[in-house]
């Protein structure tokens, strides 16, 4: 017998799970019910296809310009304080329980969506998944499909390099960064596909993604992601 896991499971039977945020007792959201209140959810007048606020219930100017390849998203919160540092948690201090938190949230959104054929996870490059040892857009998946017992799907897409990081780059050569990096098989054909993913920034990895997708035969793509950044952070 493992006596240290044997220890652990006792300590979590008898001590709350503490919140992600604030450590304070949490429930079964990861998050206390002061800090899950306080999140800023993605609300308001908003693009119905690239989910950016506008000024009024119509298409952005940016999807006017160039409709992307994915059909719309769906984005449970902005990415502001303390949304921003709950992420970081989980891509850089490797804390799990960010990815339980923000997949609850999400799944709260998601409940009004019609089930898609495939869910997918935003694959990441072999190279960063060594580095840091997990797929933050999977764990997120995982999570808040398994609240709808759907099905992740893994092996369909692959993402072949990494480039640079997106968020070092400036907006217009985002799309260019992620250009040519993913792959999929033909098990997409005739479906269709919602990705999830942590952030939504310019939308640049998941057009490239959905245009990938179409190809390789889906009938539409849905972005299921947690946070929009706003355009004018």
């Amino acid at each position: 017998m493992d006596i240290s896991n044997t220890l652990n499971a006792w300590i979590r039977s008898v001590a709350p799970p503490a919140c992600v945020l604030c450590n304070k007792p949490a429930g079964e959201s990861g998050l206390c019910s002061a800090c899950l209140t306080v999140l800023p959810r993605a609300e308001g007048v908003r693009c119905p296809v690239c989910t950016s606020p506008t000024a009024s219930a119509t298409h952005c100017g940016r999807c006017i310009q160039r409709r992307p390849q994915y059909d719309y998203v769906v984005a449970a919160l902005e990415y502001t304080p303390p949304v921003d540092h709950l992420i970081a948690v989980l891509k850089y201090s490797r804390d799990l329980s960010a990815a339980r938190a923000m997949a609850f949230v999400l799944a709260r959104i998601l409940e009004r969506e019609p089930y898609p054929d495939v869910v997918l996870p935003m694959p990441i490059a072999p190279t960063r998944l060594r580095e840091r040892g997990f797929n933050q857009a999977e764990e997120i998946a995982r999570y808040a499909c398994a609240e709808f017992g759907i099905k992740v799907s893994h092996g369909i897409v692959q993402r072949t390099s990494a480039g640079s990081p997106q968020t070092s780059l400036p907006w217009r050569e985002r799309a260019k960064n992620v250009r040519g990096v993913f792959t999929s098989n033909n098990a997409v054909a005739g479906k269709t596909v919602a990705v999830i993913d942590d952030v939504l920034t310019t939308g640049a990895t998941l057009n490239e993604l959905a245009a990938v997708l179409k190809r390789a035969g889906a009938t539409s793509v849905t972005g299921w992601v947690v946070a929009r950044t706003s355009p004018n952070r």
